[in-house]
């Protein structure tokens, strides 16, 4: 692939299109399409590789990114993975944390007024053709890519927690360890 180099400010009234549905880019070998690399030895302040923002106006949605990864081969991801969006934070050598490290962090804020609407920081969804039985999906599954351990599976705030007193089992929600064993998280109509 051809290698395209600015220097200094860049714009386009238009937006910056690489590719089209009916005109995609296209590569032959495994590659990164579109790369940035950079490297930051600010001491104060965010230092942020890729800022976007997109301001709502009027009646319309969107969305600030938007990742799609579809798959149409067969046997894809052999030796490897297929994901719609991978982020890591990884810490090494000599690097430690004194604030917060996130891998992902999603933020769901505004003024003190009720907006109305469903809203959530974290919304998992699925989005399978009709009549399919999806057994080996899930809408979370936590793997250890190392030998390391984390010993939590969530750290949640005091306000989420109520003390019941003599609890009536009424569901479960059913959760499988690594070798396909079923536990359920149990689940009540009430506290009391």
């Amino acid at each position: 692939m051809a290698q395209t180099t600015f220097s200094g400010p860049v714009k386009s009234d238009n937006g910056f299109i690489g590719g089209t549905s009916a005109d995609p880019i296209t590569v032959t070998s495994a590659q990164n399409i579109s790369s940035f690399y950079a490297s930051s030895s600010a001491t104060t302040g965010d230092t942020r590789l890729n800022y976007s923002r997109l301001d709502i106006t009027s009646t319309g949605s969107g969305e600030t990114l938007r990742a799609f990864t579809r798959v149409t081969a067969a046997n894809a991801a052999t030796g490897g993975t297929v994901n719609g969006a991978h982020i890591s934070l990884s810490i090494n050598g000599s690097g430690t944390i004194s604030g917060a490290g996130n891998a992902l962090r999603v933020t769901l804020g505004g003024s003190s007024t009720n907006p109305g609407g469903t809203i959530a920081a974290l919304q998992l969804d699925s989005d399978f053709a009709t009549g399919g039985t999806w057994t080996n999906a899930s809408y979370i599954r936590c793997t250890n890519s190392s030998t390391g351990t984390i010993g939590t599976f969530a750290v949640l705030p005091d306000a989420m927690f109520q003390t019941a007193t003599t609890p009536t089992v009424t569901d479960g929600i059913a959760v499988k360890d690594a070798t396909g064993n079923t536990y359920y998280l149990l689940c009540s109509t009430a506290l009391s």
